[in-house]
């Protein structure tokens, strides 16, 4: 049986998931976070705190309509901030707060620097000196074994400036997230309201996929209650092993469900089996591990 300390801190951790606050103390664009999906500490830096993307998904948590403490990036404060964060991870007093100090000592240590924010990174014109500073970073507190990762819907992987960037996350265990939310048109119309079509987002998959082994993040959700049609799922699948036939290198897929309050009411979570027969159904079709995150 569990005792009631470790589960009071399962439970405070499981919270602390659904929360996902950008922001620690008094920054504005470097925060900290228990990522269940980073298995641990995850230090994200968010370029977008004007809360603009280029997608609106129907699941997306983000107030576009909020004002923004901080509408701009400034380059100085961001590298001020992640040194400062850095520091306290390092010197233990991050782990003096709450929700961190639930953490075990092997859960304790940073696992990424992840480019992930209330929009799009790439879509920021100083992204390649946003990855520049996390390097620097990374290496001045020998942070040897935590990725550099982005968390990116791949609309802008084919721009000069981005690849160089992506180069210079590849020499500092860098890695990225790509979003495939859909495997037709349609289907990826309704659920991310992009502002590019999906052949796009698939060539741009492909072309990152090619230099380097990607994870790809799927959401999966109700629609006015209805889960995701099976001629959707097979869509998706046969698109994931395009990418492999292609040339494509990929690592993992991610699949899971929306575990804060969405954009639209009408947008739900799947329950855990129905996460579960979906995993099934794509892992006898896709011949990549599947790892699956549950809303609760």
């Amino acid at each position: 049986m569990m005792n009631k300390s470790k589960a009071a801190s399962e439970s405070g951790l499981a919270s602390a998931w659904r929360r996902h606050e950008r922001r620690w103390e008094d920054t504005c664009y470097v925060y900290a976070v228990v990522s269940r999906r980073s298995r641990g500490v995850s230090i994200g830096i968010n370029l977008n705190p004007d809360n603009a993307c280029n997608f609106e998904c129907i699941y997306c948590q983000v107030n576009r309509g909020e004002s923004a403490a901080c509408p701009k990036v400034e380059m100085k404060r961001l590298e001020q901030e992640i040194e400062k964060i850095l520091r306290a991870e390092s010197d233990g007093t991050l782990y003096q707060a709450s929700p961190f100090d639930l953490l075990s000592e092997a859960e304790r240590g940073v696992r990424d620097i992840a480019f992930s924010g209330n929009g799009e990174p790439t879509a920021y014109a100083g992204f390649l000196e946003a990855v520049r500073i996390a390097a620097r970073a990374r290496e001045h507190f020998r942070l040897n074994s935590a990725k550099i990762v982005l968390l990116t819907n791949a609309s802008y992987l084919d721009r000069p400036a981005v690849r160089e960037a992506l180069a210079i996350m590849d020499e500092n265990n860098g890695e990225i997230w790509a979003k495939l939310d859909a495997g037709t048109e349609k289907y990826f119309r309704r659920v991310n309201r992009a502002h590019a079509p999906l052949d796009r987002i698939l060539r741009n998959i492909l072309g990152a996929a090619k230099k380097r082994p990607l994870i790809i993040q799927t959401l999966l959700l109700r629609i006015n209650g209805a889960a995701l049609p099976p001629d959707e799922i097979e869509a998706y699948c046969e698109r994931l092993n395009g990418i492999l036939s292609s040339g494509g290198k990929l690592k993992a897929v991610q699949l899971y469900t929306i575990a804060r309050d969405p954009a639209e009411a009408y947008a739900s979570a799947l329950s855990n089996d129905e996460l579960d027969r979906i995993a099934a159904l794509v892992k006898n079709r896709v011949p990549i591990p599947i790892d699956v995150f549950y809303s609760r």
